[in-house]
């Protein structure tokens, strides 16, 4: 009988950028292990990434969308077709067949990290 591991992700903590480069309720968009992700600041121990890519255009433009709020919930709206996404969550509060992948994030020393997956393989 054959042991078949499956695939797992593991997340690895990456420096994206110093928090002093980010400019309060305005996104910037990072390269971080061949992915863009659109970073923004809230307050200087609030941050969110999310994909920079948007779901519903596929092009790379969500870090020059528009930060609100939803109640008490961070929000960014597409700057194309104004889509408006959780920034926590990723749902789409105005099509719900939409989803923003979004990225753990945590400050380390006055900068930024942000939390990808990466894949790991065992041998069976």
């Amino acid at each position: 009988m054959t042991d078949m591991t499956m695939t797992r992700p593991s997340v690895v903590w990456e420096r994206a950028c110093a928090v002093t480069d980010l400019e309060p309720s305005w996104g910037e968009a990072a390269l971080i292990r061949m992915k863009q992700i659109a970073l923004f600041l809230l307050s200087p121990t609030e941050i969110y990434a999310v994909d920079h890519r948007d779901p519903h255009t596929e092009a790379n433009v969500m870090a020059r969308g528009i930060v609100g709020s939803k109640g008490d919930r961070p929000t960014i709206a597409s700057p194309l077709h104004k889509e408006v996404y959780d920034l926590g969550t990723g749902e789409c509060f105005t099509n719900p067949t939409l989803v923003l992948n979004t990225y753990e994030t945590r400050i380390v020393g006055g900068y930024i990290e942000v939390a990808v997956e990466t894949e790991l393989f065992a041998a069976a």
